[in-house]
């Protein structure tokens, strides 16, 4: 099954095993460059070593920005995860919210959501009143 044969699917073959079988191969090959990408920021930060106060002082910051972006990256390992469970559970690809799908377009761009297009909406005004 390929991207263009899922969207083109039926409403009702909405997360049938053949699906649910796509996103799953996709979520275990986003968990695999995931670590990769991690373990490469890693090996990139522990490598460099400069004697020239200048080189030292940009490599420090060059270092902090790896480290952000590791650690935004490990922060996606437990998502992934988690979306697994829910394709062994049945729950994939319905919002955890209202219980309505989330749609193949959404999971094909983030195969980690948990909820609908309209929850999350709701969900982020909700969050940015309560910030204010």
């Amino acid at each position: 099954m390929d991207e263009k044969t899922l969207l083109n699917a039926s409403d009702d073959e909405y997360m049938n095993a053949e699906q649910l079988a796509f996103f799953d191969l996709r979520l275990q090959q986003l968990r695999q460059e995931t670590l990769q990408e991690i373990e490469a920021l890693r090996a990139e930060i522990s490598q460099a070593r400069v004697s020239d106060v200048s080189d030292r002082a940009t490599l420090e910051e060059e270092a902090i920005i790896a480290i952000r972006i590791a650690d935004r990256k490990r922060q996606l390992i437990p998502k992934i995860d988690a979306a697994r469970h829910r394709i062994r559970m049945g729950d994939y690809g319905y919002c955890t919210q209202t219980g309505e799908p989330i749609g193949i377009q959404r999971l094909l761009l983030r195969p980690t959501a948990e909820f609908s297009t309209d929850a999350k909406t709701i969900n982020e005004k909700k969050e940015s009143h309560y910030d204010h």
